[in-house]
């Protein structure tokens, strides 16, 4: 029969033995449905490897994070840093504007200077004034070298400000040179005589 039991007429010895049997298979069996009761259910993936779905779950939320980051990097690159700093710029000056009395007298200094950054159209000043923001804002260049072509060194530094042109060398490194000029120029021509019958 299904539930294990012989199927028939059976004797009570018979009986009382399979109950027995019965009970014996269901103790053996209790801890491991009070162990069941309380596991936590095992996710595997296709090749039957044990799935982590906290530290999945994790790393898409992190992933998602990421993303989220990014669109919005975007976003704000699509809509322009500069007019964004422009519109940033603009709300402070109108909350700084705000603060001030509503009446403005002759003796404020901050509209004084904004009315005298304004350039307008025709100011004969104009031009005046921007000659002399850009000259102190321009600074010192050094002297700068105004003669013939001075021997090169090993540098590339013109005469100037630094140095004055005048080679006081004991004629060393222009020898070095010349060696190794010399030692590359007798290698490339050793080279093409050994390559020539080819």
């Amino acid at each position: 029969m299904s539930s294990g039991a012989k199927a028939g007429l059976v004797s009570a010895d018979v009986l009382q033995k399979e109950k027995q049997e019965l009970r014996k298979h269901e103790r053996s069996t209790k801890h491991l449905e009070e162990e069941s009761r309380n596991a936590q259910t095992v996710f595997r993936d296709k090749s039957g490897r044990k799935r982590n779905l906290a530290q999945e779950q994790l790393e898409q939320r992190l992933k998602a994070e990421a993303e989220a980051k990014r669109e919005e990097q975007y976003a704000k690159w699509g809509k322009g840093l500069a007019q964004e700093r422009q519109q940033q710029q603009n709300v402070e000056d109108a909350v700084k504007e705000m603060q001030k009395p509503l009446a403005r007298y002759i003796d404020d200094q901050d509209l004084d200077r904004m009315l005298r950054e304004q350039e307008r159209e025709g100011d004969p000043m104009a031009a005046l004034i921007k000659k002399r923001k850009a000259k102190e804002n321009k600074e010192k260049e050094k002297p700068r070298y105004k003669g013939p072509a001075p021997p090169l060194n090993r540098f590339n530094i013109w005469p100037g400000h630094r140095w004055d042109g005048v080679d006081r060398s004991n004629g060393f490194e222009q020898q070095r040179f010349a060696r190794i000029a010399n030692k590359k120029a007798v290698q490339e021509l050793a080279y093409k005589w050994s390559v020539e019958d080819m």
